[in-house]
């Protein structure tokens, strides 16, 4: 009995967790998002209006866009919401839509294992290369290294995906 409150125990708090970095992620989204947004309205002003258009707003803008969809890929994983295209599955049994379903998920997981693994490489190379954008010198390794946490995180989501194919049986 004391061992299956710790399972359930554990387990809340593993769906806090998760619910707090989902929170954490999409306000993360929200303000590079509005950031995008603030920045470009800025340059362009200043751009057309002043003859003064914001230094490495371009760099700027291409990180910051870079890290929104790298941040939003584990939300948009987590609520699979990602482009499907499902011609055959709602016309085949149960069974088969929970293999279909698990055969997605092992697929996913491993094609996000191994792009997290290459851009973890990458971002570790870009870091020990000082590689930085060219007209402001941001470094750019910042950038591999979100993109390789948001795609483990995302393979979690499938690997989560996966199992609960499996739970439900074939």
């Amino acid at each position: 009995m004391i061992g299956s409150n710790n399972k359930s125990g554990g387990a809340s708090r593993v769906r806090s967790l998760v619910r707090l970095m989902e929170l954490g992620l999409g306000i993360c989204c929200a303000l590079l998002l509005a950031g995008l947004t603030g920045l470009t309205v800025v340059d362009v002003v200043g751009r057309y209006w002043f003859n003064a258009p914001v230094r490495g707003a371009f760099e700027v803008t291409q990180l910051m866009l870079g890290a929104l969809v790298f941040a939003a890929l584990p939300l948009t994983t987590s609520r699979r919401e990602h482009v499907e295209v499902d011609m055959i599955y709602g016309l085949v049994p149960p069974v088969m839509q929970s293999l279909m379903t698990a055969i997605s998920g092992f697929i996913s997981t491993l094609v996000l294992l191994v792009l997290s693994w290459r851009l973890a490489a990458h971002a570790e190379r870009m870091m020990e290369d000082g590689s930085v954008t060219n007209a402001l010198d941001i470094p750019l390794y910042p950038l591999g290294w979100i993109a390789a946490v948001s795609a483990l995180m995302s393979a979690g989501y499938t690997l989560v995906l996966f199992k609960n194919a499996f739970r439900r049986g074939f």
